[in-house]
């Protein structure tokens, strides 16, 4: 059993610089993955409630008649 892990201790472990580049990689991804789950839990919890939804209903079309 101790030989299964031999090559992760030798490819990860085993240099400082390359173990802490696994770490601060797979916290990036992490953080990323979080964010991107909970935001669509959010939006399609609140969906209809925010400003990206009712946008359309208080904004006129960009070339509407200004009195200048």
């Amino acid at each position: 059993m101790a030989s299964v892990g031999r090559p992760l201790y030798n490819f990860l472990f085993r240099r400082n610089y390359v173990f802490l580049g696994v770490i601060f990689a797979s916290a990036f991804g992490f953080e990323i993955a979080y964010d991107t789950v909970t935001d669509r839990i959010w939006d399609n919890i609140n969906k209809g409630r925010q400003w990206k939804d009712i946008r359309s209903k208080y904004i006129e079309s960009e070339g509407g008649d200004d009195d200048e």
